[in-house]
């Protein structure tokens, strides 16, 4: 059954205050929302196409093309092959003032699509060399075209607008593959934020769970800091019927597996930040009556605090080293510790903001973040300037968060009546940001 949602997006353009009902209206405003208003049908457009042609982390190469012809018909300046496939317009509006950046991921992850849409991907692709489905299952599909539609309100209005804005198109958000590099890190360093150099940086991410166009925003930590882990168990090949005759690393492995999770529970203080240690691929073996050299295991590690980092780190190589040990094995352990810093947003932005994205969805419609185990590379920005980083909300009305699909999951359904709430939002933070402030 398709879903209902995708027939009554008009119904989104009334969810919040527009900027121009404020004490004293001014020209700025009141042009911002009209532009808000005709941009909205395109927006939905960008989006569906984007969802039916989803491509990986740096291979976003048609994504990156749409983007970057829509900026230049604005007459913004732009820089492609940022980051491998990364987007940079720079829109100087006509009175002087500061730099504020905002920013939308485009790649999309190795799912296969289960959402019954007329705009469903029927994409694969090849990912660390299996054949995969490739699915906007994280919503930067979404990303991307409320971005595009920013651009094009705030080029209407660039006459007015005192200062510049820095559009950021990133690639690989989700990770770069395996032996490249990218995402924010490489944006970053490949210039991003240079000529011009934003004070300020705003991003946004739609969340599963979240009621539909509502914004859920904190200052401080938001999102944990993110490493990756990868074990190699070494055991002595034998036959399966004779495993006395050598070693049996996937029994080794099976018990660094439950070992592992003894460091959240049982070794870290979870009163002071929360952790998690989690194995996402356990391979090893090809037939069933051979016990094999070797075995792998690979897992991410989340966490909050720097000093617990660095403990949660020690105890995966000291456990995985130990139990190989008392069995004969051996244990290889690396861990990236470059990994995703905490996003963390600045206290005083955030309060100064604040009253901007309650006009953006309605008083009603700002709530309290929680703090989360997923992570982001926005962090990347974050330790550059002070940023705000918030969620939005695409659960539509009705539906059960404990049955709902997350973020990640081929089921995962994104309700576009946020799209508006979204464009609303980044185009009122960078007007007001300009500005000097929410007025």
């Amino acid at each position: 059954m398709r879903h209902p949602a995708l027939l009554i997006l008009a119904a989104a353009l009334g969810m919040a205050t527009p900027l121009a009902a404020q004490a004293r209206p001014d020209a700025l405003s009141v042009a911002v929302d009209r532009g808000l208003a005709a941009v909205q049908p395109q927006v939905v457009a960008w989006r569906r196409d984007f969802h039916e042609h989803p491509e990986l982390s740096n291979r976003e190469t048609r994504t990156a093309g749409i983007v970057a012809a829509h900026l230049r018909s604005l007459g913004i300046e732009v820089r492609t092959g940022v980051a491998h496939t990364g987007v940079v317009g720079v829109l100087r509006g006509g009175r002087p003032g500061p730099v504020v950046a905002l920013r939308a991921d485009m790649d999309a992850l190795p799912v296969g699509e289960e959402v019954d849409l007329p705009f469903a991907s029927r994409a694969r692709s090849t990912y660390n060399g299996q054949d995969v489905g490739v699915m906007h299952a994280c919503g930067h599909d979404m990303h991307t075209s409320m971005l595009m539609g920013v651009a094009s309100v705030l080029a209407g209005v660039r006459q007015d607008l005192p200062g510049t804005v820095v559009f950021l198109f990133q690639p690989a958000e989700e990770g770069a593959p395996a032996g490249e590099e990218g995402g924010a890190p490489l944006m970053l360093l490949e210039g991003a934020f240079d000529n011009p150099s934003p004070s300020a940086v705003f991003g946004l991410h739609v969340f599963s769970r979240i009621p539909v166009g509502r914004i859920d925003v904190k200052p401080g930590p938001l999102m944990a800091a993110a490493d990756n882990f990868r074990i190699i168990v070494r055991g002595r090949q034998t036959h399966g019927g004779m495993p006395w005759r050598g070693t049996d690393p996937i029994v080794v492995a099976s018990q660094v597996v439950l070992g592992l999770q003894t460091i959240v529970s049982r070794q870290s203080d979870l009163i002071l930040a929360p952790a998690v240690v989690s194995v996402g691929i356990l391979r090893g073996g090809v037939r069933s009556n051979i016990i094999p050299d070797s075995v792998e295991l690979v897992g991410t590690i989340r966490t909050f605090d720097a000093g617990m980092r660095a403990q949660v780190h020690e105890r995966i190589r000291r456990t995985a080293t130990g139990i190989a040990q008392s069995a004969g094995a051996s244990a290889d352990v690396t861990i990236s510790g470059d990994g995703n810093a905490v996003t963390a947003n600045d206290s005083a932005l955030t309060a100064r903001m604040l009253p901007t994205l309650r006009r953006a969805a309605g008083p009603a419609g700002v709530a309290t973040a929680q703090i989360t185990m997923t992570a982001e590379d926005f962090s990347a920005y974050q330790a550059r300037v002070p940023g705000i980083f918030f969620f939005l909300g695409v659960t539509p009305p009705g539906a059960d968060n404990d049955t709902v699909a997350a973020n990640h999951s081929p089921r995962f359904f994104a309700d576009e009546r946020a799209l508006p709430v979204g464009v609303r939002a980044l185009s009122y933070l960078a007007v007001d940001y300009l500005r000097g402030g929410a007025r």
